[in-house]
């Protein structure tokens, strides 16, 4: 569907929504004990955030909507009625850091890097456990990033001259693209506002060595952020007591596979408001199947320092996850026609802007005549 003017007030509208429950859940703290009672104050905002994706339609604006409110926002208010995520951080945190801390998909860097001594006395740093070893990319990397997309776009005019492997593959690179362009304009905006120092969302996933770096450092890192204390931290307690230490973090990494397979189900819901095959339920079952095997191997082989070499592993790795998603996560996608819907929606903001801009060029013309 091209996006028309009625489409951004149901997005204007949604989002104030979104404001006035997010102002709401603000001042919950200072009368409402963390625990169940808060919980239960949050649970409608929950359950409103999961409708207000409803009422859009396009892809790019409803779909990033989903993305933050139903899925992000939904689970750090979760963890927040418990006093615990990136809400509960910081006992004084602004209004506005809080709304953005809640719905858009940016993780603070909460401590600058420690530095240590070399043996020259000359200052090295030292990273934290976890914390990405490499700073924020360089605008270069978007900007190629971004011509790549926009080349992309405009290719699938000839789409009837491509074969439609090659056309998927294309799909593959376009999804990455969109969705790492998309999440660094908003953790932009979100850095040159409130002046917050932010972690990259995406770590080059192309580059991956295995599919645990794939999936916990490199692909959509505020997502595995948000899903370990939501899902695999509280599974791991369990799943300690029950099989030990070595052990629980197998059925940790699988319960954190159900349930983004679940979010991902509601997001292609969103998208197409289809009723779900489970292709991509299946897809997110087989990977964290596949990512529990790999993990107990490395256990178990762990004494006798056995690894495959980089040169191999990496390129396995971009081929099972290709092969993967061009058998059960694409299929999904196309159902909802969203390469579709996506080409007719760049068209009509093109259309926009030129409208846009020779209006402006006229009232100017105009004003110097």
């Amino acid at each position: 569907m091209v996006m028309e003017l009625g489409e951004m007030g149901s997005f204007i509208r949604v989002w104030l929504f979104v404001f006035l429950s997010l102002c709401y859940c603000y001042a919950l703290p200072r009368f409402v004990p963390k625990g169940v009672p808060r919980l239960l104050c949050i649970l409608p905002i929950v359950c409103l955030f999961l409708d207000l994706p409803l009422h859009l339609s396009s892809i790019h604006l409803g779909g990033t909507t989903a993305f933050f409110i139903a899925w992000l926002a939904n689970f750090k208010l979760l963890l927040f009625a418990f006093g615990k995520g990136p809400l509960s951080s910081d006992p004084s945190i602004s209004l506005p850091r809080f709304i953005a801390v809640a719905c858009l998909p940016i993780k603070i860097q909460q401590s600058p890097v420690p530095k240590s001594h070399d043996q020259n006395g000359h200052n090295k740093e030292k990273p934290f456990p976890g914390m990405p070893k490499k700073g924020q990319k360089s605008l270069i990397n978007y900007a190629t990033k971004g011509l790549l997309l926009g080349l992309l776009v405009r290719v699938y005019n000839y789409s009837e001259h491509i074969h439609p492997k090659l056309l998927w593959v294309m799909y593959c690179f376009h999804i990455y693209f969109a969705l790492e362009i998309i999440l660094v304009v908003v953790a932009t905006v979100v850095r040159l506002v409130m002046g917050l120092e932010l972690e990259p969302q995406f770590n080059e996933p192309y580059l991956a060595s295995s599919l645990q770096d794939f999936w916990g450092r490199r692909w959509n890192i505020m997502v595995t952020s948000i899903l370990r204390p939501t899902v695999y931290e509280p599974v791991l307690t369990v799943a300690t007591r029950v099989v030990g230490r070595k052990w629980a973090p197998l059925p940790a990494v699988m319960g954190t596979f159900v349930v983004s397979a679940i979010m991902h189900e509601l997001i292609f819901y969103y998208l197409g408001r289809m009723s779900p095959t489970w292709e991509v339920t299946w897809f997110f079952l087989l990977h964290g199947g596949c990512l529990v095997v790999e993990i107990a191997v490395k256990k178990a082989v762990a004494s006798r320092r056995f690894q495959l070499p980089r040169l191999i592993s990496g390129p396995l790795t971009v081929a099972f996850v290709t092969a993967t998603v061009f058998w059960l996560f694409l299929p999904a996608l196309l159902r909802c026609k969203v390469d579709v819907r996506a080409l007719e929606e760049y068209a009509a903001a093109g259309t926009f802007v030129k409208n846009v801009g020779r209006a402006f060029i006229s009232n100017v013309m105009k004003s110097t005549t």
